[in-house]
């Protein structure tokens, strides 16, 4: 029953969280407003596999591979203005989560981020300050599905599966290219869930 009731929770009071957000923003630091969804996915060596189109009663053949070699994708991608921010590293830990940050922060530093996070151990921040722009707003716990930022990695896996990479190299070229074309446009249809847009727009004018 709880788990039911945090995402309602936190839907119904989304709005009035941006409100608190709103109250507290000082204009004369920041020049604009903007929510981020932030996630991080492992990239890996061993192939992705999905469905395929083939003929009735013909199973498909692929070339595979097992490999146990990854990178981890750190992204955050806004539904206001389909920018995205990423970085790739060999693992996940609260260290990079705050380089992480510290580097999102300065791209852009007039404006005040609000970047949806899950509840991933590392990404605690208790015993850090936070750079000023950045407003961290977590999700309730198991509720994936209230960050888009999922959405974006399953669309990226969809364009590297069924395919063999050699080297962690040659994924990782793969996986720049990859967020290099993806456009605003693209970003904002993947990530642009209602309710989080008609909460941001009837509480911020952007």
């Amino acid at each position: 029953m709880k788990k039911t009731r945090k995402p309602k929770w936190f839907l119904k009071n989304l709005e009035n969280t941006f409100k608190l957000f709103r109250t507290k923003l000082n204009k004369n630091n920041f020049e604009s407003v903007n929510l981020f969804f932030q996630d991080e996915s492992r990239f890996g060596l061993i192939t992705k596999q999905k469905r395929v189109t083939t003929a009735k009663g013909v199973k498909p053949i692929a070339k595979y591979k097992h490999s146990y070699q990854s990178k981890w994708l750190w992204g955050s991608f806004s539904p206001i203005t389909g920018e995205s921010f990423c970085m790739l590293t060999d693992t996940v830990c609260k260290d990079f989560f705050i380089e992480y940050l510290t580097d999102l922060s300065a791209c852009n530093p007039l404006e005040l981020k609000i970047v949806i996070i899950d509840n991933a151990a590392f990404h605690s921040t208790k015993d850090v300050k936070l750079p000023d722009n950045i407003i961290l707003l977590p999700i309730p716990a198991y509720c994936p599905e209230l960050n888009p930022a999922e959405k974006v990695w399953q669309y990226l896996k969809s364009k590297i599966a069924m395919k063999i990479y050699d080297t962690l190299d040659i994924l990782e070229s793969k996986i720049e290219h990859l967020i290099y074309q993806m456009d605003n446009n693209t970003i904002k249809s993947i990530t642009g869930y209602e309710f989080y847009l008609k909460s941001f727009y009837n509480v911020f004018n952007v």
